[in-house]
């Protein structure tokens, strides 16, 4: 895929400043929205709106402003008297938070290993809002390495990378037929699939043959082979992939031995976190 997770190009520094946690550089809303939170769970129970401002020292009609940002944005329910208490969604980010770091702690010694025999980056990833995020990554010594167009953490196209394709094609048909209705299709290359009925059709082949392919589709000089890491549901939670330049990722060693063993270490790794499958 040159996963594009790959890109010839040096990645860019961040330009942002280090921040070291003055308490003087808050934002005084966003502290405000954390103190009801914190507030929340840590009463354990449905709070009426006056306890709650009392509890954070806000006035009500503050707390009752910030609330309702959290209630659209499914932070905060409100059950049948009126009381506030905080919904399922933190546990789940936080859920996927440590489930990202379990994979990647399991996923590390087979990393090694895939970049022992190939000698090219090795890339982990996962599927978040439509796009990939690179959670590890391991680079080759070759004396031309393919450098990420995008560092660890951060995010990517899923459409155009091999990580990426990989994901969509896993995903529940409702959730796959939304992503290529709304999502606008980049075009980075000659090679970048940007009609939704194409990646349709690829994306069914990634299913059904077990790994995705990134010919230039991201960086012209970067390929890419992707294999899914499946869960004991059958769930894709994240892709491996191999990255390299085209001058040694030839369509022959890709076809021939490569895919290969991407998909033998990739499905290791899956039964090792509890997928039954062949």
């Amino acid at each position: 895929m040159a996963d594009n997770d790959n890109t010839a190009s040096t990645p860019i520094e961040s330009d942002q400043p280090e921040f070291n946690g003055d308490p003087s550089k808050t934002v005084q809303s966003i502290d405000r929205v954390l103190s009801i939170i914190e507030a929340l769970a840590d009463h354990g129970a449905p709070m009426h709106l006056g306890d709650l401002a009392e509890q954070v020292d806000l006035k009500p009609s503050t707390v009752h402003r910030l609330l309702n940002t959290l209630l659209v944005r499914g932070f905060v329910e409100q059950d049948e008297d009126s009381r506030y208490k905080l919904s399922m969604k933190l546990y789940y980010i936080g859920n996927r938070a440590t489930y990202a770091a379990d994979i990647k702690t399991m996923a590390a010694p087979f990393m090694r290993e895939l970049l022992e025999k190939v000698n090219e980056t090795v890339n982990l990833a996962i599927l978040d809002r439509g796009e990939v995020v690179y959670i590890d990554q391991l680079e080759s010594n070759n004396i031309v390495v393919v450098k990420m167009f995008a560092r660890v953490g951060n995010r990517g196209p899923a459409h155009c990378t091999g990580s990426g394709k990989v994901l969509l094609a896993h995903l529940p048909p409702d959730e796959l037929t939304r992503y290529l209705a709304e999502t606008r299709l980049e075009r980075f290359t000659r090679d970048t699939i940007t009609d939704p009925e194409m990646l349709g059709k690829e994306l069914a082949r990634v299913a059904r043959e077990g790994y995705a392919l990134d010919l230039g589709e991201r960086d012209e000089e970067v390929r890419c082979v992707a294999t899914p890491i499946m869960n004991h549901e059958g769930q894709a939670v994240a892709a491996l992939s191999v990255s390299g330049p085209s001058m040694r990722m030839t369509p022959s060693y890709i076809s021939n031995e490569l895919i290969q063993m991407a998909k033998d270490v990739s499905l290791r790794l899956s039964k090792k976190i509890g997928y039954q499958g062949d």
